[in-house]
């Protein structure tokens, strides 16, 4: 039997449940769903798995060292207690990401030095030579997350964070993260079988998400991790399952449709396309979206409105009301889901929304809407908005 051990996957705000659905079907054990994190049990090749075939998490860390610590001399000497040559040699590169909360610890900088300090120290007495800090390509990544007095010291089998999925080389101003529209896209039900449809797509990212998800492609199949420079990395372990993500492909019956007026952000987006193996997925149409409409029986719309120079701020509260006109009379028989950090803005919807899911793009706080759009005439719907005042953020 493969020695199972803990390990936590960090994710976005509002993606944990979410993150603890792909990993029950992964097979993890014991999860536990923590505040941005979740936390669960498996082995080696679970360790791989999550690395490869999670859509909404950010790292998957290798918890090996808890305690308490509530001054930076006490930070230093626990660090220095791990036997560190067991995870790497000091000819290998390392690099410590920190983070902390709380009043004890409060610049995540200085606890990140203390830590690296405290390795290397054990390295110069033990081998008389101090392992190099390689901070873009280290050999090893170290996680030091403190809150309060609890410091947790973790092995980041990630490497870059996983939402860097080497597809998205350019991208246009109102990018979202991909973990981000991974995760919205999980949020919203879609079923992989009605057509799926991101009419103002930037620079792809919605659309591109969905046709890895629609396919099962794994996300992390055009990149590489942290751990294939670990001491205990197993190639051919590894091997065995790329091939069985590989085999795991599904085969997709509807369209999915990425439109945008903007020339050079469809040509963004085609491109980051091909770079994700999915251009020939995806519907590209360059086409203003008040010019569009859907004719099918069953879709799914995914919005994230664009902002800042693309539109000018005295125009956003009618940009969202044509939006939703748009919506409504032209898009019937619809979910559609509009994200955006305007709360004021999405008010003037014009359309009542049936869910509402607090959201951070970045530092930037956003709401998930819903509305059910319907065919025909439905008298007080929920797409209906009969009352005068304005829409609620919550």
């Amino acid at each position: 039997m493969a020695f199972k051990f803990d390990i936590t996957a960090t994710t976005l705000f509002g993606l944990e449940e979410i993150l603890a659905e792909e990993l029950r079907a992964l097979g993890a054990e014991d999860i536990v769903v923590l505040n941005r994190a979740v936390q669960y049990r498996g082995d080696l090749a679970l360790l791989y798995k999550s690395n490869l075939m999670l859509r909404t998490a950010i790292k998957i860390l290798k918890p090996i060292k808890s305690f308490r610590a509530f001054n930076e001399d006490q930070l230093y000497h626990h660090v220095k207690k791990i036997k560190w040559d067991a995870y790497f040699n000091p000819n290998m590169t390392f690099a410590i990401d920190g983070s902390t909360s709380g009043e004890i610890f409060t610049h995540s900088k200085y606890a990140a030095l203390k830590s690296k300090d405290a390795i290397a120290d054990q390295f110069r007495d033990q081998y008389n030579i101090r392992p190099s800090v390689d901070t873009e390509n280290p050999d090893v990544r170290i996680n030091v997350h403190i809150s309060n007095e609890v410091v947790h010291v973790s092995l980041d089998s990630s490497g870059n964070i996983l939402s860097k999925r080497n597809y998205r080389l350019n991208q246009t101003e109102a990018s979202m993260n991909e973990v981000l529209a991974a995760g919205i896209i999980r949020l919203s039900g879609w079923d992989r079988t009605s057509d799926f449809m991101d009419p103002m797509c930037g620079s792809g990212t919605n659309a591109i998400e969905a046709a890895m998800y629609a396919y099962n492609i794994p996300p992390g199949k055009k990149r590489s991790f942290g751990f294939q420079t670990w001491l205990d990395y197993d190639e051919k372990l590894w091997q065995e399952i790329k091939n069985e993500a590989d085999a795991q492909t599904l085969t997709f019956n509807g369209k999915i449709t990425a439109g945008e007026m903007d020339k050079k952000a469809l040509d963004i987006a085609i491109k980051n396309a091909e770079r994700a193996g999915v251009r020939d997925l995806i519907n590209f149409e360059e086409k203003d979206f008040f010019e569009t409409s859907y004719n099918g029986e069953r879709g799914h719309v995914i919005i994230n409105p664009p902002y800042g120079e693309r539109i000018e701020v005295d125009q956003i509260i009618d940009f969202y009301k044509n939006m939703g006109t748009r919506l409504k009379h032209f898009y019937a028989g619809c979910n559609a889901w509009v994200i955006s950090s305007n709360l004021e803005a999405l008010k003037h919807f014009g359309l009542r929304p049936t869910r509402k899911i607090k959201l951070f793009n970045g530092p930037l706080e956003c709401r998930l809407y819903k509305f059910e759009l319907y065919k025909g005439s439905k008298r007080n719907g929920p797409n209906l908005d009969t009352t005068q005042k304005p829409i609620g953020s919550d």
